[in-house]
């Protein structure tokens, strides 16, 4: 009865965590550019993420803090389809396709 138990908490728990992940459609920018306005500048990204920047996601007018940035920092100045789940203005990532 324990096993049963455990196993539909288990199972309950992986399909209510997949139930919230979202897909964004965006720009991997970094945090300096994007409080610019500057947002849509591949090299800028790039160059900033790799000078230290955080990456954040650009989608539309709303950009995203990533909560896992090292996700993002391959996709610097790319367009991207990332599938996460959002809280307020923070994304933590779970996949990532160009």
């Amino acid at each position: 009865m324990k096993k049963l138990v455990a196993f539909t908490a288990l199972a309950f728990s992986i399909a209510t965590t997949g139930a919230y992940a979202e897909s964004f459609k965006g720009f991997v920018s970094d945090s300096m550019c994007a409080a610019k306005g500057k947002s849509n500048s591949a090299e800028c990204a790039a160059k900033c993420i790799k000078g230290g920047a955080a990456p954040v996601l650009v989608v539309g007018d709303k950009v995203y803090k990533i909560t896992n940035p090292d996700t993002l920092v391959p996709h610097a100045g790319h367009n991207v389809v990332v599938e996460g789940t959002a809280k307020g203005d923070s994304l933590t990532v779970d996949s990532v396709k160009m």
